[in-house]
């Protein structure tokens, strides 16, 4: 999970606010605080092995990397702290199509940023519709490659990515410190898996579907060197094996007028608005 958690580490804007509390809120603090602690003892599963956590995610990899094809869809949520100290979350939605080993189509549409990628095996083209253009590179002949590409060369944001790759158990476990499984929780009416991990520099929680189809079902990503903690959450809506793309699903044409970009821009086609994105200077 370290290469896909080295985007969202990145955040250089650093808070820690420090409410004023009114008299009189500390009792009913107090007692919420016992009433959850309380909860939280209850919670079964909390004092798991790390086995189980590992074994659990195990499963799950093994499972989608044995998938010769994979159709998703999303909704991603990303937090930032403001220099005035406060968190602004942005949102965004998309779909991907996956078929091994070298053909990807995946789209991201939020309040900045339209943007889709296509990879039919040797030309990766990434189309910002928001801007009408495009941007087009070579190099790559697998999707696991394709990624690294463009986290490492380009610098694109790719947090989860790793859930797509033919391995990714070695890549989720990578830098990780501890694993607990937590127990179970329910996203979108599905039992799953609670499981979480720590790293270095991040907090990672896991959601896996029970059943003989261990699938994601939400990813969350907590910065720890950040002041306030920001997140990025992933929620997966839908997850298909076993479809059949269409023909010319993977094909990328150029819309009319569309500007060919340097590769280079594509660092810039981001889910945050440039204002807020690290590093911006007001």
């Amino acid at each position: 999970m370290k290469n896909a958690l080295w985007r969202f580490s990145r955040f250089d804007v650093m808070a820690q606010t420090k409410p004023t509390d009114p008299a009189g809120r500390h009792s009913r603090r107090a007692a919420s605080g016992l009433v959850l602690a309380a909860l939280l003892a209850s919670v079964p599963g909390v004092q798991a092995g790390p086995g189980d956590a590992k074994s659990i995610l195990k499963a799950m990899s093994d499972y989608i990397g044995s998938q010769k094809t994979i159709e998703l869809s999303f909704d991603s949520d990303i937090e930032v702290i403001t220099p005035e100290l406060e968190k602004i979350q942005f949102t965004n939605s998309g779909d991907a199509i996956l078929s091994r080993p070298d053909k990807l189509r995946a789209h991201r549409v939020g309040g900045y940023a339209d943007v889709a990628l296509f990879f039919d095996g040797k030309t990766a083209s990434v189309f910002a519709k928001h801007i009408n253009g495009y941007a087009q590179f070579e190099g790559a002949s697998t999707v696991d490659q394709l990624l690294e590409a463009l986290r490492m060369g380009q610098g694109v944001a790719l947090p989860g990515a790793d859930l797509l790759l033919t391995s990714p158990y070695d890549a989720l476990v990578a830098g990780v410190l501890e694993a607990k499984h937590i127990g179970r929780g329910v996203i979108n009416g599905r039992e799953c898996e609670h499981l979480a991990f720590r790293n270095a520099d991040t907090d990672w929680q896991l959601w896996v579907e029970v059943g003989d189809k261990p699938i994601p079902c939400k990813l969350v990503i907590t910065s720890k060197t950040v002041n306030s903690a920001p997140q990025y959450t992933l929620r997966l809506k839908s997850f298909k094996t076993g479809v059949e793309p269409a023909a010319d699903a993977f094909r990328f044409a150029p819309p009319a007028g569309a500007e060919k970009l340097n590769p280079d821009a594509l660092v810039g086609l981001d889910e945050l608005p440039p204002a807020a994105a690290p590093g911006a200077k007001k």
